[in-house]
């Protein structure tokens, strides 16, 4: 396995070395990782915490990391030697991969000694704002789909780099890809594997027939041809249909064709016609070509006639959006007694003002209906009862208030190492799918659409709304008398 101990920004260790020498590396504390508001995303869905927690549970300072922080001269001997015995001791609370979450909202928290918590950053940072990204991006394009026919991610040959790719596969199917083009990824993972054929197949034999025919001389009973190399009606959809022909006189059944280029919502209902009348009504017509939400759901809209869609670029590297923002904050400071104090990082932007103390996630469902009504961020040592009827508020316009009634409230946050320690089992991926989905299913359409979606609401307990304001308070009146 990789040592990407390293994988980390000098300032982690720098400010690492700082406590050391302060001595307060062994405090303890608590961090939180949580993503701010950005125009383009309404839910998130939580991936990457199986990596994150291998990254953290497994880092070593071997000699060659050593020799290379000692050739830096930033650090005494003492120091380097304190790192190379270095293994994270603390706790991670963590929501299950494939949850919806939502700006604000701590989806993962690390309460550990200061050194170890502060070391931790760059790599949690790395590996959950890309996997939660490319499965938020895989799950708007799912939903795109309306049911009607799978997705497949093919975005290998575009991703920014071999673990891009990789995890990036990963993170798609938790967002609800099918399966993937990506060879690697199915073989890590246990991912389903699915691809056709390049151009450059058609394109070395003599015509268009004699690859075809010869593709099916290879795989007689997984046949799906691409049919758009010279001319997709004339030629390709033609083609295809005398090879499936003379697969059907032996026995055999075609799968179906590619779309890659041109008007897909034309030529995909010109070609099921074609097919059709050909006596071939269950071959199923795939189409690929910079695919995402919005054309896809366009696609529909034009009455294309599409099973299946191959989803590569505009995926894996999700180009509207190219990053989450994920941050992580220190949130909380304990004494040797194990008294907390909270702490908070104040900004002329409000959504970059944190929420302070060691917390806990609720999500509130009607008990009728099943379906989520709201998420209550609280202190640590608040339980909800939803036995009573609760009034919930806007954390920053508290006008906005909402009843809430004939609730039941969940905590989202699991423990997930215990004392440097795994005490979770990580689910296989297509369960993690399938548990995305069916959190998925317990919002409201209006949540989710594409265009103009409803703001969930995320409020925080009284507690904490009045201690996160005390805090404001306390910081801005020590600030004036400091201007004294």
């Amino acid at each position: 396995m990789r040592n990407l101990t390293l994988l980390t920004d000098l300032y982690q260790l720098t400010m690492g070395y700082g406590f050391y020498r302060q001595k307060k590396h062994e405090e303890e504390v608590v961090f939180d990782l949580f993503f701010r508001k950005n125009a383009l995303i309404t839910y998130s869905l939580f991936a990457g915490l199986e990596q994150a927690m291998d990254y953290l549970l497994n880092w070593r300072f071997d000699d060659e990391d050593i020799e290379y922080l000692r050739s830096l001269n930033l650090f005494d001997e003492d120091f380097l030697t304190y790192l190379k015995n270095m293994k994270f001791t603390g706790d991670v609370y963590a929501v299950k991969e494939g949850t919806p979450v939502f700006p604000g909202e701590p989806i993962l928290t690390v309460k550990a000694p200061l050194i170890q918590a502060q070391f931790a950053e760059t790599a949690l940072l790395n590996i959950i704002n890309h996997q939660t990204l490319i499965a938020t991006k895989s799950s708007k394009i799912c939903r795109a789909t309306a049911g009607k026919g799978v997705v497949m991610e093919f975005g290998l040959r575009r991703a920014q780099g071999p673990d891009a790719g990789i995890n990036g596969a990963r993170a798609a199917v938790i967002g609800g890809c099918a399966s993937t083009s990506n060879v690697i990824a199915g073989q890590k993972f246990n991912i389903p594997v699915a691809g056709t054929m390049a151009h450059s197949w058609v394109m070395d034999y003599p015509t268009e027939y004699d690859a075809f025919h010869a593709y099916a001389e290879a795989y007689p009973d997984n046949c799906l041809f691409l049919v758009d190399t010279y001319d997709t009606l004339r030629s390709g959809v033609p083609n295809a249909i005398k090879v499936f022909k003379e697969l059907k006189a032996k026995g055999h059944k075609p799968r179906g064709i590619r779309l890659d280029s041109g008007d897909l919502a034309y030529l995909s209902k010109k070609a099921r016609k074609m097919l059709d009348d050909a006596g071939f009504p269950e071959a199923i017509i795939c189409v690929s070509g910079d695919l995402e939400e919005r054309s896809i759901s366009s696609l529909l809209q034009q009455g294309a006639k599409i099973d299946s869609w191959g989803v590569g670029t505009k995926l894996i590297t999700s180009e509207d959006l190219p990053a989450l923002g994920g941050v992580y904050k220190l949130s909380a400071v304990f004494d040797e007694k194990g008294n907390a104090t909270p702490k908070i990082k104040l900004s002329d932007n409000t959504a970059k003002i944190t929420n302070p103390s060691f917390k806990r996630l609720y999500r509130l469902y009607d008990k009728g209906n099943g379906m989520a009504i709201a998420d209550l961020i609280t202190l640590r040592d608040e339980e909800i009862d939803d036995s009573k009827p609760l009034t919930i508020f806007h954390p920053v316009e508290t006008w906005k208030t909402h009843e809430v009634e004939n609730f039941k409230a969940e905590e989202l946050q699991q423990t997930i190492v215990k004392k440097g320690k795994l005490v979770y089992e990580f689910p296989p991926l297509m369960e993690v799918q399938k548990y995305s989905k069916g959190e998925l299913a317990k919002f409201w359409e209006e949540y989710l659409r594409l265009d103009m979606p409803q703001l969930y609401k995320v409020d925080l307990s009284d507690k904490l709304h009045a201690l996160k304001f005390s805090l404001i308070d306390g910081i801005r009146q020590g600030a004036k008398k400091g201007d004294k």
